[in-house]
């Protein structure tokens, strides 16, 4: 059976800080014709590659990747909180077929995500979705960060996993594109930042209402045309789409995470999700991308793609 691809950008900024309506409107449309999309296809497994922005996963354990054979969404920016549906028996035999290829990808039985993995999929299916899912973190934000070649090979080892199951699957790959919100980093953290970064889950409601605030109101100055932060790139935007588009996906390889930042800033790596994605969907062969969309949207502080796929018979 087929496979079938969504990569799509989130914004924990998206109905908080929304831009000229006209853009939103068509975004919105956007999002209209990927769910049929989705609904067409009918997935009977939704594999969702994502990230976490110091919200489920801290520094007290780190991974590269992790598939999550439980998960529990933690509610951040309007996002439902608790488990998700997810399919643990496929999601062990992903972990294990992952480590038969030699690759380390750690297991969680209570993988908690952010809006990184729980936004795109309720726009995908709604707030309380049941579509059986097996959520993979990719580390975009902890630095430092490994190879890309390391996130293909990730993705291969999972497309030829699943391509073996005779199922309709959807991938997902939740990020990017070019942004740089304000995202704390390690080596520049206050004692107080660090403490969270190595273990902040739980915060008070009232820590996290502040920490949002703080992120609307960038959202507000970046788009009054605040230069403190790196702005939205649409050409690097444009070559990274490309790049999929032309079934290049091995050409990622070559990207490093210097050139990610300087050109797309440092919240670009979350590009790393769709990487893993279309490797993905790439091991099964030919794919035909069957849709793109693109807005650099300054009160989100990203510039915001999607695009959809299915893998050729």
């Amino acid at each position: 059976m087929p496979l079938a691809l969504c990569t799509l950008s989130h914004s924990p900024l998206y109905g908080i800080n929304d831009p000229d309506p006209s853009v939103l409107n068509a975004v919105d449309a956007a999002f209209d014709r990927v769910r049929t999309f989705v609904e067409d296809f009918d997935p009977e497994l939704t594999i969702v590659f994502g990230p976490d922005h110091y919200n489920g996963v801290f520094y007290d354990m780190m991974p590269a990747f992790c598939i999550g054979s439980g998960a529990r969404a933690v509610g951040d920016w309007g996002t439902e909180p608790g488990p998700l549906p997810v399919d643990r028996t496929a999601a062990r035999r992903l972990v294990s077929a992952v480590l038969d290829d030699g690759i380390d990808v750690a297991q969680s039985e209570e993988l908690h995500v952010d809006h990184g993995i729980a936004q795109p999929l309720e726009f995908l299916f709604g707030k309380r979705y049941s579509n059986p899912l097996v959520p993979v973190f990719v580390n975009a934000v902890g630095l430092p960060l490994g190879p890309m070649q390391r996130i293909r090979l990730l993705g291969e080892s999972i497309g030829r996993e699943i391509e073996s199951w005779n199922k309709r699957v959807l991938i997902v790959g939740s990020g990017g594109l070019s942004h740089d919100p304000p995202v704390p980093r390690l080596d520049e953290a206050t004692p107080e930042v660090l403490a969270r970064l190595i273990d902040g889950r739980n915060p008070s409601p009232e820590l996290r209402a502040e920490r949002q605030r703080r992120v609307i109101e960038a959202g507000k100055a970046h788009a009054a045309g605040d230069t403190s932060f790196q702005q939205i790139n649409p050409d690097f935007d444009a070559r990274i789409m490309n790049t999929f588009a032309d079934s290049a996906v091995s050409e990622t390889d070559s990207w490093t995470t210097d050139w990610m930042e300087k050109n797309g800033g440092h919240s670009a790596h979350e590009i790393r999700s769709w990487v893993a994605a279309f490797a993905a969907l790439s091991t099964g062969g030919s794919y035909t991308v069957t849709n793109r969309w693109y807005w650099p949207v300054q009160e989100w502080m990203t510039g915001f793609g999607m695009m959809t796929a299915i893998q050729e018979a």
